[in-house]
């Protein structure tokens, strides 16, 4: 009886393997990953400093870093070395940045709210209220057991002392209407003309990512004109609830999805 050499019965073994790969391929029991569609391969592909495009979710991940954990408020971000006196985060990335990519989900920018002069005799000036697609606001932390929870930015914000009418009994629908809302336009900011040089993007310098008080070249913002006035500083920091200075966070921006009309 012939026997098969050691090198014989690994080329033999080698051989049967080969014939046998294309059935392991085409086992129906083995489940192959399904291909992600391009558009969504090429947004997570994408890489902005700070940024995160999350298809699954549907919204855009900005890293943060609580700023204040008491105070009055007029922004809820801004951008490092900018506004960290009235802010409740500060983010580490450009707003442009982070306005691109809610372009990339489908949101669409309007423009911040503005007032122009209409008559200098009688000095009358005409106010243009903010618009663009709703956003909500959400802040991603970590719960008791250390988990990392979405919690909208609402939890966080309560009305101020300086805010409250004393003395006046306020129905439940009063109070509701009062809470803070979760839900900003999105303004786009404003792009400077400079010269031959390429045109500004304004909240890149002014660090007004989403704004309480209305600046006029924030990124994100409440709907209508909104007071800087200490008077109408009617939104505090929430301390019951917001983690410690400096906590890492996330900012999470998501974009209302648009009804389809048929």
């Amino acid at each position: 009886m012939n026997q098969l050499l050691p090198s014989s019965i690994n080329r033999a073994t080698t051989l049967i393997m080969l014939a046998l790969m294309p059935f392991a391929l085409a086992d129906p029991a083995v489940e192959k990953a399904p291909e992600k569609p391009p558009e969504k391969k090429a947004l997570e592909a994408l890489k902005f400093p700070g940024v995160t495009v999350n298809v699954e979710l549907h919204c855009v991940d900005v890293e943060a870093s609580i700023c204040l954990d008491k105070g009055s408020l007029e922004m809820v971000a801004c951008t490092v070395k900018t506004k960290e006196h009235e802010s409740l985060v500060v983010v580490h990335a450009r707003p442009m940045h982070i306005h691109t990519a809610l372009l990339l989900l489908g949101a669409k920018n309007g423009n911040p709210a503005s007032r122009r002069i209409i008559d200098e005799a009688t000095r009358q000036w005409e106010e243009s209220p903010p618009q663009g697609d709703p956003i909500e606001v959400f802040l991603v932390v970590k719960d008791a057991e250390g988990k990392m929870i979405e919690r909208p930015v609402s939890d966080f914000i309560s009305r101020s002392d300086e805010g409250e009418q004393t003395g006046v009994e306020k129905t439940a629908d009063e109070k509701k209407a009062e809470k803070f809302p979760s839900t900003f336009l999105f303004a786009g900011s404003l792009l400077l003309e400079d010269g031959d040089a390429p045109r500004k993007y304004l909240a890149d310098s002014s660090g007004s990512v989403i704004s309480i008080s209305t600046f006029g070249d924030e990124l994100l913002c409440l709907a209508g004109l909104q007071s800087q006035d200490n008077g109408a500083l009617m939104w505090e920091i929430n301390s019951d609830e917001i983690p410690k200075k400096d906590s890492k966070v996330i900012l999470r921006l998501r974009p209302q999805k648009r009804v389809q009309k048929k």
